[in-house]
């Protein structure tokens, strides 16, 4: 299915940890931009949210073959700067998403499950 992808949001920056926060951030940046370099994402986008009072306060929206998505999910690398930014920073979560294609084939499924449940 072509449109899968991760969703890394995050929430506010623990008290003062911003320094920390921000370099892991660039790590971060780095990191995922290299796995796009190498072919292991096709596209990455990276949203910093302006204040709104909620928990949200910036995501990633890594895209990519589910296979290669899961490998890069479930690496080393990738586990160590999701527990570095776990520690601080608030909110932290990484999530499998669909969009194009992949969201109408899975809305076509859901229709069926709705139509054989009512």
């Amino acid at each position: 299915m072509a449109g899968e992808a991760l969703f890394i949001g995050w929430g506010q920056v623990v008290r003062g940890r911003e320094q920390k926060a921000l370099d892991i951030f660039n790590e971060s940046v780095t990191y995922w931009s290299g796995l796009k370099e190498s072919g292991q994402i096709d596209d990455l986008d990276i949203v910093l949210l302006n204040p709104h009072g909620g928990d949200l306060a910036g995501f990633a929206l890594l895209r990519g073959d589910p296979d290669k998505l899961d490998d890069a999910r479930n690496s080393e690398e990738f586990q160590r700067m999701i527990f570095r930014a776990n520690l601080v920073i608030e909110g932290l979560g990484v999530v499998g998403a669909v969009s194009g294609e992949a969201l109408g084939e899975g809305m076509a499924l859901y229709q069926q499950q709705l139509a054989d449940l009512t």
